[in-house]
């Protein structure tokens, strides 16, 4: 059975050397952690589209010239195939941007930053078991703990790379 993965747009942009605070250890665990997703497991996305909005904002939906770029375009090509994607329904909290009902009221998920939650509910939403892949955003370290919680594992791909703060 494949993995459920959402994959946070960081990911993407250190694969394509875009992070000038990553280094290249960092850059090739995300490169491979794109080529895996690619390969071995179901990518996530939600159906309202804010995932997709926030890869557009960082990446080329041309394929080009990085590796994110290049997964950002297999995502798009693939997003209705079910043996590579799927789109997951989340709902805004009414009168939110940024809030959403499948995010439970956990104090320590609340914690995570307001641009990252469409791809923690769009986790929640897909169920228990789901994966978020994370390169080098703090915050996901400090809602990881709350996150397995509710059935969720965060996986750090570049740890050195995170500052203990937010």
């Amino acid at each position: 059975m494949k993995r459920l993965e959402v994959i946070d747009t960081n990911v993407a942009v250190a694969a394509n050397g875009r992070e000038t605070h990553v280094g290249s250890p960092c850059a090739l665990r995300c490169i491979d952690a794109l080529t895996g997703a690619r390969s071995s497991a179901i990518v996530l996305h939600d159906g309202l589209g804010h995932i997709f909005d926030e890869y557009r904002r960082y990446l080329s939906p041309t394929g080009q010239p990085g590796t994110g770029d290049a997964f950002f375009k297999w995502l798009w090509d693939n997003q209705a195939n079910p043996e590579h994607c799927r789109r997951v329904p989340i709902t805004l909290r009414p009168g939110q941007e940024r809030d959403f009902e499948e995010i439970p009221r956990d104090p320590d998920l609340l914690r995570l930053d307001p641009s990252d939650r469409a791809f923690l509910a769009t986790a929640l939403a897909a169920g228990a078991g789901s994966v978020v892949v994370n390169a080098t955003d703090s915050h996901w370290r400090q809602v990881r703990e709350a996150a397995n919680r509710h059935g969720i594992t965060v996986e750090n791909l570049c740890p050195e790379h995170m500052s203990s703060g937010g």
